[in-house]
């Protein structure tokens, strides 16, 4: 079994368009939620989301083939071309067939359905774009990635709601670990802000109402949350076998330990109680990096600011960690980052690596008082100075669905 680390990080977010914006905003506690502008939401419950704020596709995708692509698939290939060239690739590289694709999406090409709809109900068959389907599906934000950097070895589109990113970049320290492939660009990208997504979301009571104060209104863990802020974006890594980044001279960045994957298989949205699923995912991954539960120094909290999620993954930690949970930091970087959905691992995996490259533990923005069941210590207020060396990330989905990533500070 080869070793698996981490040689580049690519961030797409309503805190920043790469990787260093959205680590000094998530660090700052500076929230990216906003009134929503890019249509008319006066008419549904919550006006308000995390948007992507000034994002130009045209550097990574010319004009003339935009219309082949989702949103969320530009945003999957704007992160992936910063992960690739953090990596030390060109960006004519050919990867080859050793090379894949892990780039999975919750719900994929939400707004083209909701526009192809729309131009079927009120023209007809003669409206609708012959690219309609492909830039719908949930596999082709991989696809876009493999075609542009020749990746012909493993492609793989998870989608498992709000678990995706972890699930996609466990899948892929799998199979360079297992030697069927030498490198892989994992993560996962969304971009469900359209009146469609959000008013699914919104008739399920999911979201906060907090339509007077947007920038706190994702509070993961407050006494006083009241639903999650959606979110757009994509967080990619380029994950590489030890032996084959050492080869091309790369720097590594961080490696991953161990991931762990399961289901509560008990409802459809409703984690078990005391997220038990949860808890066989943590102690999962944990045994996979062969680490106890004192070895962790930070973990990265799916903590979505909904009532059930925050208490039910807070006795989680507790039951995973015992007497450790006391002095464990746990933060949720959603308070300024709102909820990507199938982007939220990747993008978390992203500020997980940087937490342990930067010795800087990023808060819990908005958090003023912890609920009932949350007492955790969840770095709130500001970010910390601390030395880590191991970081565990969750995501958990819809359908009772659990990935829990471990990520390691390389030492060599």
């Amino acid at each position: 079994m080869r070793r698996v680390v981490v040689t580049g990080l690519g961030a797409i977010s309503p805190c920043g368009l790469d990787v260093p914006s959205t680590w000094e905003a998530v660090c700052a506690g500076r929230s990216g939620i906003g009134p929503i502008t890019r249509f008319d939401a006066s008419g549904l419950p919550v006006t308000f989301a995390g948007e992507v704020k000034g994002f130009d596709p045209e550097p990574f995708v010319p004009a003339r083939d935009q219309k082949r692509y989702d949103l969320y698939s530009l945003f999957a290939v704007a992160a992936a071309v910063e992960a690739m060239r953090q990596a030390g690739f060109p960006d004519d590289a050919v990867l080859g067939d050793r090379a894949g694709v892990y780039i999975g999406s919750g719900i994929g090409g939400i707004s083209t359905i909701e526009d192809q709809g729309r131009e079927l109900s009120a023209h007809g068959l003669r409206r609708i774009s012959p690219f309609f389907i492909p830039r719908a599906l949930t596999n082709l934000a991989a696809g876009h990635v493999a075609i542009r950097y020749g990746a012909r070895g493993p492609s793989l589109a998870v989608a498992t709601a709000c678990a995706t990113g972890n699930h996609s970049i466990g899948e892929a320290w799998r199979v360079i670990r297992d030697g069927t492939a030498d490198l892989v660009i994992a993560g996962g990208a969304e971009a469900p802000i359209c009146a469609l997504g959000m008013a699914g979301f919104a008739v399920m009571r999911a979201l906060s109402r907090r339509n007077d104060d947007p920038a706190t209104a994702s509070r993961p863990f407050d006494v006083d949350r009241d639903g999650f802020v959606m979110s757009e974006g994509a967080g990619v890594l380029v994950l590489e076998a030890l032996d084959h980044a050492q080869a091309r001279g790369a720097t590594v960045l961080a490696e991953v330990l161990g991931y762990g994957l399961t289901n509560d298989a008990h409802h459809i949205t409703a984690p078990a109680e005391g997220h038990e699923g949860a808890v066989r995912c943590m102690r999962q991954a944990l045994d996979s990096a062969g680490l106890r539960p004192e070895d962790v120094h930070y973990v990265n909290a799916h903590g979505t600011s909904t009532p059930h999620n925050d208490q039910h993954e807070s006795a989680a930690i507790h039951t995973v960690f015992g007497a450790h949970a006391d002095r464990l930091p746990v933060s949720s970087t959603k308070g300024a980052t709102g909820h990507l959905l199938g982007a939220a691992g990747g993008l978390e995996a992203v500020l997980a690596v940087r937490a342990l490259t930067d010795g800087l533990l990023p808060p819990t923005a908005n958090l003023r008082t912890p609920g009932p069941g949350c007492d955790l210590d969840y770095v709130p207020a500001a970010a910390r100075p601390a030395d880590v060396a191991v970081a565990m990330s969750n995501a958990f989905g819809f359908g009772g669905t659990n990935a829990t990533i471990v990520l390691g500070r390389f030492d060599g």
